[in-house]
């Protein structure tokens, strides 16, 4: 890989990394805000030095919807949804986040309501889920006790009783954990990226049930993915060329 997209590939995962553990304000963040957060972007392109990554997309996500963006790899799926989370600023366009009101949130704020489950997701493989669970909740500064832990754990279909180290969990767990992760504050928006890699049949059904439940609910969910199976969870769809 030429040096100059691996260094801009390492951007992306180090800013989709960044948004899924920054610390949240003790707000009131148990529960998705009421009414839900739509994301629009429009217009929205992003070029490093010489090499455009795309130009002018355009799309949006409302509460009880899915959003997938689509493409080749390399077409800038990660990219968007870094931009889309606030932690990179497009060359050209704008990116809101609108509450419930209409109106428009600071992008300081944006923080407070998503969650991220991408790749490039840490989960310490020395710790057991549950103390994996402590830590992130203590990052984000949450006072969270262990009965919240274990029933995140329940809802994505891990043991909280399990006491062997996260080395020891299959690939589809490891995301599993993650998904529970991202869901430590409740958010009203949730971005996946590359949600069901490397996950067998069953762990993709399992995953497709989660991701509809999560719009059931009435929560803000973006999907980028070049698979055909999850490219039919969304009811709107931005295709990026590469």
């Amino acid at each position: 890989m030429p040096r100059r997209r691996a260094d801009k590939h390492d951007r992306c995962r180090r800013a989709l990394r960044a948004c899924a553990v920054q610390p949240i304000l003790p707000h009131d963040i148990f529960s998705p805000v009421s009414g839900g957060i739509s994301i629009s972007f429009s217009d929205v392109a992003k070029r490093y030095d010489l090499r455009v990554v795309f130009r002018s997309v355009s799309g949006e996500a409302r509460p009880g919807e899915a959003l997938v963006i689509t493409g080749p790899n390399g077409s800038g799926k990660s990219t968007l949804l870094a931009i889309l989370c606030g932690l990179l600023r497009p060359t050209k366009g704008v990116v809101r986040h609108r509450g419930p009101d209409g109106e428009d949130l600071p992008r300081e704020e944006w923080g407070l309501h998503l969650g991220v489950v991408a790749p490039s997701m840490a989960v310490y493989e020395e710790l057991t889920a549950l103390e994996n669970l402590r830590f992130y909740a203590r990052v984000r500064g949450l006072a969270l006790e262990d009965a919240d832990h274990r029933a995140l754990l329940e809802r994505v279909g891990l043991d909280p009783d399990r006491s062997t180290p996260v080395r020891g969990y299959s690939t589809g767990m490891a995301q599993r954990l993650k998904i529970a992760q991202a869901l430590l504050h409740s958010p009203s928006v949730l971005f996946f990226d590359e949600a069901s890699s490397n996950l067998d049949p069953s762990g993709q059904d399992w995953l497709e049930d989660h991701v509809r439940s999560l719009v059931d609910e009435g929560r803000t969910v973006v999907l980028a993915t070049n698979d055909r199976r999850e490219m039919t969870w969304g009811s709107r769809n931005v295709t990026l060329v590469g």
